[in-house]
């Protein structure tokens, strides 16, 4: 597990096809000081493991699974990418439980700044409506992420959202010690909601059909009526 605050921006230095998808060597300094074979990082939001090290990189190697599922693909040879070792229950939660599974890619479709801050509006699948709420967690390429607010949009005469916009806040701060400097219309982003927000809502899900079914049957009734 993670809590979501990067510990360093490092760079991808060498990037090498295996025989189910790819091994990367990425420049660091925080998180090889220390590190062990077999330990957690997440590499933009991916829990991926270290199989080798020395005291200025570490290597990871990714299945095509993964590299299907998040932006890890796309990645090229001088990218930076954010870092977070795996904590510990002795460790301070300063973001939220992040668990490096990655749920979409969204992208940014708008860039506002304002001065001081960047409002920064991204776009997902709409089957991950369920899990956004206003003032909820969300994680951004490894970074906890406070949603400023979000909307889901509907097709005509559609019974679920097929599109989620949703607004993130980043302070100098925060545009200083990630990736997210580099943010505009256009660039794609790993994404994972909150894990506790998926449990409840897959706990709530045979409940809340029910009641669908329930209300679907009323009016149904009430058409038949007249």
């Amino acid at each position: 597990m993670f809590s979501g605050i990067v510990e360093e921006v490092g760079q991808i230095i060498e990037i090498s096809e295996t025989a189910d998808g790819c091994r990367l060597t990425i420049g660091a300094k925080k998180v090889v000081a220390p590190v062990n074979l077999g330990d957690s990082i997440s590499v933009d939001g991916i829990c991926l493991t270290v199989v080798a090290f020395d005291d200025k990189s570490f290597k990871v190697e990714a299945v095509l699974e993964t590299m299907r599922r998040t932006k890890l693909g796309e990645k090229k040879v001088g990218d930076g990418v954010n870092l977070e070792r795996a904590i510990t229950l002795a460790d301070r939660l300063g973001g939220h439980l992040v668990t490096g599974h990655i749920d979409a890619v969204g992208e940014v479709v708008h860039v506002e700044d304002d001065g001081f801050s960047k409002v920064v509006t991204f776009e997902l699948p709409g089957r991950l409506a369920p899990f956004f709420v206003e003032k909820g967690s969300v994680t951004v390429d490894g970074a906890s992420m406070t949603v400023v607010d979000c909307s889901a949009m509907y097709t005509e005469e559609a019974t679920a959202p097929e599109k989620l916009n949703f607004r993130i806040a980043l302070i100098p701060h925060t545009l200083e010690a990630t990736t997210f400097k580099s943010l505009k219309e256009g660039v794609k982003v790993n994404i994972e909601t909150d894990v506790i927000a998926r449990y409840v809502a897959r706990w709530l899900e045979p409940y809340l059909d029910e009641k669908l079914k329930k209300v679907t049957a009323k009016i149904s009734s009430a058409a038949a009526k007249g």
